[in-house]
């Protein structure tokens, strides 16, 4: 009831607006109307107003606590609900592990403070399919859920999803992103282990990657008395959505450091609850709409900006654009939400940067013509030059992550069918997974092919030039509003 009048005070204003442009559209004369249909150009305008810079600013404290509230669940998934111990600082090498693979992919000097492990909640998902539509979950225990859930006939495949959600960094929740992982679930024949890690502005980088890589380490070796059995990392596909995708593809850049840096060319080894274990690479990685430059200096975030809905860089980028609050500025003082400034650039928080993805498992990337596209196209692009197989599904006119808020848009079914294809077939098939790009056109869904080494003319130097730019702006802007910049505390 309160969200329903939430809902209505917010839009009860826009009705002029919204009438005003759908008559435009209807007679063909607004920006986008030659791609979109109604309902797309309508969704569109209230999401550009909910995140317009215009509007007063609220303290992110209760920002983000409008995006935690959970809705429930009901209807045709499963969800069993677990927290993952963190191992013992004494009988774990992870924390060390990715503060080591940070010193060895930075470039220049970098400010940071080391978080501490910490309990992780998850969320397993998997399709419910005799469930009527509003039916409540049964009253029994989280581990019978669980059984329960892996027990279901639909549950054909062995493809295990290990998921991020999106949300900048510092919104949203597994239980915002439940219905896509169902989806992704029914898809794949399979389960989805959705993490709530650790947000910004309370948890700053590298707190996620952390919680990011213990999961991972869980699922491959599931320490006593876990729900879970152990799974194989052949079975495993990481997947995200905006900066969801930006964490799945940190984590994988951090496993490919780790491979690197391997003596011999053996598998590297970690301890982890108190065992040496092999650390694998996963079957495969995918990213919707993946957010991989914090930095937020590629053209497309002004070019593109007439098909999406995210409020434009300038506002992005003021570190003091929140009133402050019990969460924000942060202590020690920080000029980003994620990190600190000097980690703008840095591989590990902007996948983006990475100078290498050789060795890489399959890759699934898809974006719009979003803010974000040249981001995730230079990432396809350069992955596939150095012999990565890639799946790259560019969508045309579509703003970002439009399958997952628009599932109803033109091509939203499809993209997300396509996610979960990909996600099985990596697990499945692997050998049918091969390079390819396909260009989807608005209005009729007919599919061109593209090559995907030539998606973007923007090379990889020159984005590295834009994004130590936009570093140095950013860094420049925090000092002469008289912030300072914070000592290392390493």
């Amino acid at each position: 009831m309160d969200n329903s009048f939430g809902l209505i005070k917010f839009l009860a204003p826009q009705i002029p607006s919204l009438t005003n442009t759908a008559f435009w559209h209807t007679l063909g004369l607004t920006q986008t109307s030659s791609k979109w249909d109604l309902r797309t150009t309508l969704t569109v305008q209230v999401l550009r107003s909910l995140m317009s810079s215009d509007r007063k600013p609220s303290p992110i404290g209760k920002v983000q606590a409008t995006t935690l509230k959970d809705p429930g669940i009901k209807g045709n998934m499963w969800v069993a609900k677990v927290t993952v111990k963190a191992p013992r600082p004494e009988e774990e090498g992870l924390r060390e592990a990715v503060f080591k693979a940070i010193e060895e992919m930075k470039e220049g000097e970098i400010n940071y403070v080391k978080p501490g492990l910490a309990d992780t909640e998850v969320e397993w998902t998997g399709y419910r399919p005799n469930a009527a539509k509003d039916e409540p979950l049964p009253s029994i225990s989280e581990e019978e859920k669980y059984s329960k859930m892996m027990a279901e006939p639909c549950r054909k495949g062995d493809t295990t999803i290990l998921y991020f959600h999106g949300g900048a960094y510092y919104l949203c929740d597994p239980s915002t992103h439940r219905a896509l992982c169902n989806k992704l679930a029914k898809e794949t024949g399979g389960v989805v282990c959705n993490v709530r890690y650790r947000l910004a502005p309370q948890a700053a980088f590298p707190s996620q990657l952390l919680d990011a890589f213990m999961m991972y380490l869980t699922l491959l070796y599931p320490p006593s008395g876990s729900m879970h059995a152990a799974v194989p990392a052949k079975h495993i596909v990481l997947g995200g959505d905006s900066a969801g995708g930006n964490l799945a593809f940190a984590l994988l850049q951090l496993l490919l450091q780790l491979h690197r840096t391997s003596k011999n060319n053996k598998t590297p080894t970690i301890k982890f609850h108190g065992k040496n274990v092999e650390v694998p690479l996963p079957a495969g990685v995918t990213a919707n709409s993946g957010w991989f430059d914090i930095s937020r200096s590629m053209p497309s975030l002004l070019s593109n900006a007439k098909y999406d809905y995210l409020p434009p860089p300038n506002h992005e980028d003021s570190h003091s654009r929140f009133p402050a609050d019990h969460t924000w500025p942060a202590n020690p003082p920080r000029g980003d939400l994620f990190c600190d400034l000097t980690l703008l650039d840095h591989p590990l928080a902007s996948p983006l940067a990475a100078e290498t993805w050789k060795g890489s498992p399959p890759l699934w990337l898809c974006t719009g013509w979003e803010m974000l596209h040249d981001e995730d196209a230079i990432v396809a692009s350069r992955a596939a030059s150095q012999g990565v197989v890639v799946r790259y599904e560019e969508y045309e006119a579509m703003p970002h992550c439009f399958g997952m808020l628009m599932p109803s848009a033109p091509n939203g079914e499809k993209c997300l069918d396509s996610w979960g294809a990909f996600c099985r077939r990596s697990v499945e098939e692997p050998r049918s997974v091969a390079t390819s790009g396909v260009f989807v056109h608005a209005k009729t869904g007919r599919e061109d092919g593209m090559e995907v080494g030539g998606v973007t003319e923007i090379g990889f130097e020159q984005a590295r030039g834009l994004m130590r730019e936009a570093k140095g702006r950013r860094l420049a802007g925090f000092e002469r509003e008289g912030k300072g910049m914070p000592k290392p505390s390493l």
